[in-house]
């Protein structure tokens, strides 16, 4: 990280750390989207105008505001705004509905909430009455405009819980978690001193800004002075026109990102898809070593690959300059004031970037160990250069006949195999062996040399490749696409588990569903 960089990144809050970029480089573009563009100071200026019109409604600093706006030069400036006023703010992802939506305005007891009015064709402000929600606020192309005269001073401090964000919430009620600005200036700082972006870098953000990514990535864009593009909905090929008019020299958001501009890349080898790109980066889900050589291979472009999660935006992240192996195998290292502990196989967590807590107190005492590390679900081991390795879920581990086998380790098998676009492994139940090892494909875009996938040679390929028998799938199912959340495109295994749980017990290779 840069002199400059580090001492920004000592900022108290969120708001200092944009009013002294401004201060620094106040004409130099920050946010680009399709023919408009927002500069560094014009951030700070707007964001007050913005913090003095809520003010007007009555938002006062700890006021709690919900926010569930798409990827926007507006929503940012919103955001920055109520961080100006010192508000408590919850985003909430924009494809969420009423379930969602209503647990989390409930539960953050939210005074307002910004919507986009009708968006991709969902009425947001309607679903908003139909909740109860106080203070209904339309926040998409305008925004509230008032005196910055008006505004009491600025936060002093960036310690204060100041950020409620929502785990995804998929068998259960969501997660409210806890953050300060602090915290996410901490994860976006190792994102930063990671990727180690220059001046001149031209990045992206193709994800909801509402995910906990989106102040993480803002950051870092503040820390280092360089501009992203801003996508409010992501599809390619329709997208490329947006990272090739813009120059993107880094793009990416999880493992999904990185298999779409793969899939686009191979519709005209040899022919750069952005030719302006020099890195894709991302987390957020497992990367399979194989995508990592893919993309080196066939873009001809750098992947470094990140550990995070709603509680802790950025753990780890590949360097540039790790070695191959290290960037296709491994999560990255951890920053300075990140402590991992890995305890029974679990990853544990201490310093700044985590979280301090959950909404509800029991949920907050069952997260963190008696020493305050932060339990996150997840096994892995640590190399001996420091490099974090993740080996599964601790609810990810099937149990076949008392052995505990790694779905993780299947699935980075498969994902050589030229007839997998994709693959899930779960367990199913299984009244003689407990679990049963089942193997969900996706095929891949182009038809495979070697034909439609079958039980027998998915077997014979992974003995081939050195999996332990007791480790074999005795299931297949292959599916036409696996269900994704709307985020970072996770594939969700408790829908395969649900759609295949009951015709569990027979081993058998299934068809295109």
């Amino acid at each position: 990280m840069n002199d400059t960089a580090h001492t920004l990144g000592a900022s108290r809050t969120l708001w200092d750390l944009a009013a002294r970029r401004a201060d620094l480089t106040p004409d130099r573009p920050l946010l680009l989207q399709d023919d408009r563009a927002l500069s560094f100071g014009e951030l700070r200026d707007r964001a007050e105008r913005v913090a003095a019109g809520l003010y007007d409604l009555g938002v006062r600093p700890g006021t709690v505001v919900a926010w569930q706006l798409p990827t926007r030069i507006e929503t940012v400036v919103l955001s920055f705004a109520l961080a100006r006023l010192g508000a408590v703010q919850t985003p909430v992802i924009p494809f969420y509905r009423e379930r969602e939506v209503g647990f989390a305005l409930r539960e953050s007891k939210a005074e307002y909430f910004a919507v986009p009015g009708e968006w991709r064709g969902f009425d947001h402000t309607e679903m908003a009455r139909r909740l109860g929600a106080k203070g209904v606020v339309e926040a998409y192309d305008r925004l509230p405009d008032g005196d910055p005269s008006v505004l009491p001073p600025p936060p002093a401090e960036g310690t204060s819980v100041r950020w409620i964000y929502w785990t995804s919430g998929t068998t259960s009620d969501p997660k409210g978690v806890l953050h300060t600005d602090r915290s996410l200036i901490a994860g976006g700082s190792c994102l930063a001193h990671a990727l180690r972006p220059t001046a001149s870098d031209v990045g992206s953000i193709a994800f909801p800004y509402a995910h906990i990514g989106g102040p993480d990535y803002l950051v870092m864009l503040l820390l280092y002075g360089f501009p992203a593009v801003l996508f409010e909905q992501f599809a390619l090929p329709d997208a490329l026109a947006g990272y090739r008019g813009h120059g993107v020299t880094m793009a990416g958001g999880s493992t999904a990102f990185y298999s779409m501009f793969l899939a686009e890349q191979r519709g005209q080898p040899g022919v750069p898809v952005i030719p302006s790109l020099r890195l894709l980066a991302g987390g957020g889900a497992p990367k399979p070593p194989e995508v990592y050589h893919a993309v080196v291979r066939e873009m001809g472009v750098q992947l470094t690959h990140g550990y995070g999660m709603t509680e802790v935006p950025m753990i780890t992240m590949g360097a540039p300059d790790d070695t191959p192996e290290m960037l296709a195998t491994t999560e990255g290292r951890p920053p300075e004031g990140m402590e991992i502990r890995i305890v029974d196989g679990e990853v544990r967590l201490k310093g700044e970037a985590v979280c301090r807590g959950y909404l509800d107190p029991a949920q907050t005492a069952d997260a963190f160990d008696e020493e305050g590390f932060l339990r996150t679900g997840d096994l892995g081991r640590l190399t001996d250069t420091g490099h974090l390795v993740l080996t599964g879920r601790l609810k990810d581990v099937i149990i076949r006949k008392g052995e505990n086998i790694s779905a993780k380790e299947i699935e980075d098998l498969l994902h050589r195999h030229p007839g997998v676009g994709d693959v899930a492994v779960i367990g199913l139940p299984d009244p003689e062996r407990g679990e049963l090892v089942c193997a969900v494909v996706e095929p891949p875009r182009q038809p495979s040399p070697t034909g439609a996938l079958t039980l027998e040679a998915v077997t014979s390929y992974l003995r081939a490749e050195g999996l332990a028998t007791h480790k074999l799938p005795e299931r297949l199912e292959v599916v036409a696409a696996l269900p994704r959340g709307e985020t970072l495109r996770k594939v969700l295994k408790y829908k395969l588990r649900e759609r295949f749980s009951a015709h569990s017990g027979s081993d058998h290779s299934g068809t295109v569903k």
